[in-house]
């Protein structure tokens, strides 16, 4: 399958494992064969979300493809004097877990709650904001890694006060668009597709009146927070 907008980020070396230990959000060794791990800033907020592949020689991270340059050269200022390697090859559509066709796929995990961080929100979002908690994507028992005091904040101090929930809308809007309640801005769409979306929004507004862009929106359920 071709002309899927993701690449793979191949981390091979010696020191492979301790250094994205000491870089990723959760803990690689509870990872599942493949599974998400979110990369943050120091300030918590999400750079992008990997989907992170156990391999023969490291792991192999894939996430769509306009980030990964910017994700190879940051990742290089980290590495020190670490033992690893990187290289940027097409991702491959059954790790990605792609049986159908790739809209398809992003539209199944628009519905079970998988956020898709673009360049647009990439370090506009702290991990609890994206479910990501609730996700297996960040773990808040595991040793340092970038941003990880105020997510170990937020989760303990149980301050997720806003979180992506998914919507309907009575037309089409995009990401970016902000969600509004009674004319004043309280939330943002972070990914659409046709009428379907996600938005991060405060919990408390989940069932009010909501706009986005002029248009209604409608709460639906996520399956792992019914």
């Amino acid at each position: 399958m071709n002309n899927i907008p993701y690449s793979t980020i191949s981390v091979t070396g010696t020191d492979a494992f301790d250094f994205l230990q000491a870089q990723l959000a959760a803990d690689l060794t509870d990872l599942p064969v493949s599974g998400l791990a979110a990369w943050c800033n120091p300030k918590g907020r999400v750079i992008c979300l990997f989907r992170a592949h156990q391999a023969e020689h490291g792991f192999d991270l894939a996430l769509p493809a306009e980030l990964a340059d910017d994700a190879v050269r940051r990742l290089t200022m980290f590495r020190f004097r670490s033992k690893v390697d990187f290289e940027t090859r097409d991702a491959d559509a059954d790790r990605l877990g792609i049986t159908g066709s790739y809209d398809e796929w992003r539209l199944a995990n628009l519905r079970a709650g998988v956020p898709e961080i673009l360049a647009p929100q990439s370090e506009e979002f702290t991990p609890h904001m994206l479910n990501l908690d609730l996700l297996g994507a960040v773990s808040v028992n595991k040793g340092c890694y970038p941003g990880q005091e105020i997510v170990a904040r937020t989760h303990f101090r149980g301050a997720t006060k806003r979180r992506m929930l998914r919507f309907a809308s009575t037309a089409p809007v995009s990401p970016g668009d902000k969600v509004a309640l009674d004319g004043r801005d309280v939330g943002e769409v972070l990914n659409a597709i046709g009428n379907d979306l996600l938005a991060v929004v405060p919990v408390a507004n989940a069932g009010d009146d909501l706009t986005a862009n002029g248009v209604q929106l409608a709460n639906l359920p996520l399956p792992y927070l019914e």
